[in-house]
């Protein structure tokens, strides 16, 4: 399989960024230290290249009753330049992939997780309603996020648009460092930011500007293994690890964008099965005690039992300790409540304690 290359990968390489595969693409995973970006970001400002992520175009005269049909938020809720997270789910009540849906003006954007694109593209094809028009724009389109307490102060030298009236999870099309873009305020780490989504032919017009306008509050590129560390601090899922198609909503803590009262939708039927009858799991935030760096798959204990397994886990650089996110029994998934990390998953192998803690953990 070819490996794709964003429009920032000549970029990477200029800031001596060490880059690995990730869903398909060539990305930084770091450019100096984990520790240092992490830090960056939470106390200034960072430029994630993100371009690996997937936009779908979805259009036509009943396009908010099909996004409303394959979605589980509310989005007739959306008001034209607003943004909704949500998620897709299968009708067992899996989840296909989480997302963030865009309400144009004449169309809706569906921005999905990277190594999603092309399962995604084709669930929604297979569902799709008559006279829906669905584009997968992805190779098109270039999105850096920008994110920190400096993100806006850096940005706002670069456009005539007020940065400051944008709320969050809403946008706007306008002009940012001489080029047509959405202006989005979210992101995936907890601090104040921006998403930009722009043609691709662009990238390095835009990454140099942003760099350039950002040097007074020493602004840096970010790699993936910070955006990691930044949103587990926020207990932000990751589907792959924390969500996937063997887990439903209410397990995974997103209840809060389940909407079973809107109507039909795919998946509402075993979803309402699921409330009803409640669930036997649920992902726990929890810190662990000495050395021991909980890893996906590691198993859960208590009192030598097993009662979960982990999804995330990583070095807290703000908190100076090990955290992470698991399911977790419903009878022991209580804040304060102790439980034991096993890193030799189905064997006996070093053991570390640990202790759930209530989320997010900053």
């Amino acid at each position: 399989m070819t490996v794709k290359k964003t429009g920032f990968y000549d970029m990477h390489l200029r800031h001596h960024a060490k880059m690995v595969e990730f869903a398909g693409f060539s990305m930084p995973i770091q450019y100096t230290s984990i520790l240092d970006e992490h830090k960056k970001v939470r106390t200034s400002v960072g430029v994630f290249d993100v371009s690996h992520m997937g936009e779908i175009e979805v259009s036509g005269p009943k396009a908010i009753d099909f996004v409303n049909y394959l979605t589980i938020n509310d989005a007739s809720k959306i008001e034209i330049n607003q943004g909704q997270y949500s998620a897709m789910c299968y009708k067992d009540g899996g989840i296909v992939d989480d997302l963030i849906v865009y309400h144009l003006p004449d169309k809706y954007l569906l921005v999905v997780n990277a190594a999603n694109t092309k399962k995604d593209f084709d669930w929604i094809i297979e569902n799709r309603f008559p006279e829906i028009e669905i584009k997968n724009i992805s190779d098109e389109i270039s999105q850096l996020a920008v994110q920190g307490k400096n993100a806006e102060a850096t940005l706002q030298k670069l456009t005539e648009i007020d940065l400051s009236a944008i709320q969050f999870y809403w946008f706007t099309a306008g002009e940012l460092a001489g080029i047509d873009m959405i202006i989005s305020r979210t992101g995936y780490t907890g601090e104040p930011g921006f998403e930009l989504y722009f043609p691709r032919n662009h990238s390095e017009a835009v990454w140099e500007q942003i760099m350039d306008a950002g040097k007074e509050y020493d602004i840096a590129p970010i790699g993936l293994a910070a955006r990691d560390s930044l949103r587990l601090e926020k207990k932000y899922c990751l589907y792959g690890s924390d969500i996937d198609a063997t887990t439903n909503p209410f397990e995974a803590g997103l209840a809060w964008i389940t909407k079973l009262e809107k109507g039909e939708f795919i998946g509402a039927e075993e979803l309402m099965r699921i409330k009803e009858n409640g669930i036997k799991r649920k992902l726990m935030g929890f810190e662990v005690e000495g050395r021991m760096i909980p890893r996906h798959g590691y198993e859960i204990l208590k009192n030598d039992e097993s009662i979960g397994q982990v999804t995330s886990g990583a070095f807290s650089p703000i908190l100076e300790r090990n955290i992470g996110l698991g399911y977790i029994d419903v009878s022991f998934a209580n804040v304060g409540e102790q439980i034991q990390i096993g890193a030799a998953p189905g064997r006996k192998g070093r053991m570390s304690d640990a202790k759930i803690l209530k989320t997010p953990f900053l």
